[in-house]
């Protein structure tokens, strides 16, 4: 099966269509890179850089068939998502990491987190996506859902911008997002970027970033998810060192948190404007991006806003994963 053998569906303005592994290999303790090719990537695009852009991809059923999209209609969404997901395969969000080749050699890139399963991980990380990566291998094949040229398809929330500093803040399912806005920043660009990762091996060797842009990586080596990154980022804002560990209570956390200039997942009020604040305003000139487990994401949004005083409109909070919650997409 071919969806771009559907007229509908290679017109859709989105690009909807299987894709074949290219290459699969581990390229840390926690990582599997993954190069993903097809004929109709030829027709991704996005108007400006890559940055965070994140697409969908459909992994196959329990029987290990994908999904048929050669008779789709305008209706596509709703057939589909009318299966239930064991036959129908299930979807997952990842971030390209990189965007290789042109024309009908253009090929995906994608970075996917994985670890062993010993049940101390929760459904979240113990899901599709993980045990997929474990046995990737070349030959296999996906269905994605990435921006056609010419369309807008989203996906990007880095958007800073005339601010004069940055912040980059993330676990290791942000990594991939956090390494494209860096390769991406206009060699000018000032700030920091804190990044965790489970341990010492996860460190890549190859992130790029503009001259100005520290990068702080900070393995946790079986230490509490979030600690480090909370430290380090309170330490780099204020100047001193918290004085109370990262606590967040269960019934404060949203596993869909998703808190940009722009948009409320919990319906808070969004300004028109969003130029990041000036002048005499606390922490002004300051864009902060930060991603990762919910918890974490949520202390640290409650730290910047409601005990620093960051704007809303000069940040960018998205809780990308759950602990102990299977995400759906």
């Amino acid at each position: 099966m071919s969806t771009d053998q559907n007229e509908y569906v290679a017109t859709l303005p989105l690009l909807l269509t299987e894709v074949e592994v290219l290459r699969a290999e581990r390229v840390s303790p926690s990582f599997v890179r993954v190069e993903l090719g097809g004929a109709a990537l030829t027709d991704f695009g996005v108007d400006g850089p890559v940055l965070d852009q994140r697409i969908k991809v459909i992994f196959p059923n329990a029987a290990g068939n994908l999904p048929d999209f050669t008779a789709a209609d305008e209706s596509w969404w709703t057939s589909w998502m009318e299966i239930p997901e064991d036959e129908r395969g299930s979807m997952r969000t990842y971030t390209i990491r990189d965007v290789a080749g042109e024309g009908d050699d253009t090929r995906f890139i994608v970075d996917i987190v994985t670890h062993e399963h010993d049940g101390a991980h929760g459904d979240a990380l113990d899901g599709v996506g993980n045990a997929w990566a474990q046995q990737a291998a070349a030959g296999q094949r996906l269905i994605v859902m990435a921006p056609r040229r010419g369309h807008d398809f989203g996906g990007i929330e880095w958007s800073p911008g005339q601010a004069s500093r940055l912040l980059l803040v993330g676990d290791e399912t942000a990594l991939p997002a956090i390494r494209g806005v860096l390769r991406d920043l206009p060699a000018d660009a000032t700030g920091a970027a804190f990044v965790e990762v489970p341990v010492d091996g996860d460190v890549p060797t190859d992130v790029t970033a503009p001259n100005d842009v520290a990068v702080s990586w900070l393995p946790r080596n079986g230490a509490a998810r979030g600690e480090a990154l909370h430290a380090a980022v309170l330490a780099h804002l204020t100047g001193e060192a918290p004085t109370e560990a990262l606590a967040v209570a269960e019934d404060e956390i949203d596993p869909d948190l998703w808190e940009t200039p722009v948009y409320s997942s919990s319906g808070e009020e969004v300004a028109e404007a969003t130029a990041v604040p000036t002048g005499e305003a606390p922490y002004a000139g300051l864009y902060a991006w930060i991603a990762g487990e919910s918890k974490v994401v949520t202390g640290l949004r409650r730290k910047l806003v409601n005990d620093l005083g960051l704007d809303r409109k000069q940040v960018a909070f998205m809780g990308y994963w759950r602990e102990g919650v299977s995400m759906r997409s």
